[in-house]
C-alpha cells in the first residue's frame, strides 16, 4: 500500500494528534519531556510493523513534502536568530563542538568494540558508531556502499539503516528523561522568558494570540529567507562546497534577522511572534512525525539482535557523557540542560530530534535560546565535517 503526498500529509496529521492525545492520557510522557510526534509516530511505526507481521501488509509512504518541512523549520531558527545570542552563543559552540567531536572517537569506539567481540568486521562497528548515529540516515546511505564495495561488507546499506532508525527513535526518548534529571538533581532554576523559539509554553497555550499579518509577515520572510539559501547554495556548489539546502536556509534567516530589523526598522519584524513559533513548531512536528511513520521496522529482523545490543551500549555512553561533561562544561545552568538534552537527540538520531527534545522542554520550563542557535549549527554542520574526517581515520586504521 503506497500513500501519495496528500495522504502522507493526513497520516502525519493524524499521528501528531495521536502523540498530543498519548501525553495527555500518559503522564510519563509529559513528565519527561517525550516530544508529541515522537511518541506518536513511534506508535505509528509499531501498528504498521505489527500489520505487517500478521497480513503481510507493507505500508510506504511518499515523503517528498518532507524536506520542504525541514527547510522551513531552521528557516523559522534563523529568523528568530538575534546577533546577540549568537556572540553569547559563540562560546558554547565551540566547546559543544571540540566535545561532540571528542564523543564521535567514542561512539566509534565503541561499535568497533563491539563488533570485534562478537566476532564481525570492525569495521562494521563505524556504521554502529558516528556513522549511523550522529551522521543519521544521509551519512549511513552515503558511505554504505563504500564499505560495501571497498570493504567487503555485505549488507552495510540495511545495517546503516537500521542503527539511523533506532537513533533516531531513541534519541527522542533519551533527552527528555535526563534534562528532568538534571533540574532535579542540580536544582536548575528554569528560565522565566516566555517567548519561545519553537512553540508556545504549554500553561498559556490557551491565551496565544495568532495575527493574520504576523502570519503573512512570517511566510514572506520564510519565503524570502529560503530564496537566499538556494542562491547561496549555488554559490558554495559552484565552489565546490556541498551543503544540505536546509543549512544554507538557516544562514538566510540569520542575515534575514539581523538586518531588516535594524535597517528598515517601519517593518515589524516577525521573528519575535508566536505565529513564526507555531509555524516551526508545525513544521517540526510534521518532519518528524512522517520521518518515524514511515519507520518499516520489519526490515530490521535479521539484525535486531545485534543492534538492540549495540544501542543499549550507546545509550549508556551518550547519557554519561551528556551528563558528566556536555552539562557541566557547557555552563551547569538551563541553557546547559537544555543542550545537554538536545545533544543526546543530535548524537543519537538527527537535529530535528535534538530540537524536539529541546522544544518539549522549553514548553515546559521556558526558553533557552542560546541553545535552539548553537544545536543546529554543530548538528546541522560542523560535526558532519568532523564526523568525515573521523570515519576516514578509523577507515585508515582499521582497513
Amino acid at each position: 500500500m503506497e500513500f501519495p503526498v496528500r495522504d502522507t500529509l493526513i497520516f502525519a496529521i493524524i499521528v501528531l494528534f495521536f502523540g498530543q492525545f498519548l501525553t495527555r492520557k500518559i503522564s510519563v510522557l509529559a513528565k519527561y519531556n517525550i516530544p508529541e510526534p515522537v511518541s506518536g509516530g513511534v506508535v505509528a511505526s509499531l501498528i504498521l510493523a505489527l500489520l505487517h507481521y500478521l497480513y503481510g501488509l507493507e505500508v510506504s509512504f511518499d515523503l517528498s513534502m518532507r524536506d520542504d518541512l525541514l527547510v522551513m523549520f531552521f528557516t523559522t531558527i534563523g529568523l528568530t536568530a538575534k546577533l546577540s545570542q549568537l556572540i553569547k552563543g559563540g562560546r558554547v559552540l565551540l566547546i559543544l563542538l571540540g566535545l561532540a567531536t571528542v564523543f564521535l572517537v567514542i561512539q566509534n569506539l565503541v561499535g568497533v568494540s563491539l563488533s570485534s567481540i562478537m566476532g564481525y568486521n570492525p569495521l562494521g562497528g563505524l556504521l554502529g558508531g558516528s556513522v549511523a548515529l550522529s551522521g543519521g540516515h544521509g551519512t549511513a546511505i552515503a558511505w554504505a556502499p563504500i564499505f560495501d564495495r571497498d570493504h567487503g561488507m555485505d549488507g552495510a546499506m540495511e545495517v546503516g539503516i537500521a542503527v539511523a532508525t533506532f537513533g533516531l527513535v531513541f534519541g527522542g526518548l533519551i533527552g527528555g528523561p535526563l534534562a528532568q534529571l538534571l533540574i532535579k538533581r542540580h536544582g536548575i532554576v528554569s528560565s522565566h522568558d516566555e517567548h519561545l523559539t519553537v512553540g508556545v509554553d504549554r500553561k498559556h497555550e490557551p491565551y496565544i494570540k495568532i495575527l493574520y499579518d504576523n502570519v503573512l509577515r512570517s511566510i514572506l520572510m520564510i519565503a524570502v529567507a529560503e530564496g537566499i539559501g538556494e542562491i547561496l547554495n549555488r554559490i558554495l556548489a559552484a565552489s565546490g562546497v556541498e551543503m544540505p539546502s536546509f543549512v544554507t536556509a538557516l544562514f538566510g534567516g540569520i542575515l534575514l534577522a539581523n538586518t531588516i530589523p535594524v535597517f528598515i526598522k517601519r517593518i515589524p519584524w516577525p521573528g519575535d511572534t508566536q505565529s513564526m513559533a507555531l509555524i516551526a513548531d508545525l513544521s517540526l512536528g510534521l518532519f518528524l512525525s512522517m520521518s518515524l511513520m514511515s519507520m518499516q521496522l520489519w526490515s530490521l529482523g535479521d539484525v535486531f539482535g545485534t543492534i538492540v545490543i549495540l544501542m543499549g551500549l550507546q545509550i549508556i555512553a551518550v547519557a554519561l557523557f551528556a551528563y558528566f561533561v556536555i552539562f557541566p562544561l557547557v555552563g551547569k545552568d538551563y541553557t546547559a540542560v537544555v543542550i545537554s538534552s538536545g545533544y543526546i537527540g543530535m548524537a543519537l538520531g538527527a537535529t530535528p530530534t535534538a530540537v524536539a527534545n529541546m522544544s518539549a522542554i522549553t514548553k515546559q520550563f521556558g526558553a533557552a535560546p542560546v541553545a535552539f542557535i548553537v544545536i543546529p549549527l554543530v548538528g546541522a554542520f560542523f560535526i558532519d565535517i568532523m564526523n568525515a574526517i573521523i570515519i576516514k581515520g578509523f577507515i585508515a586504521v582499521l582497513g
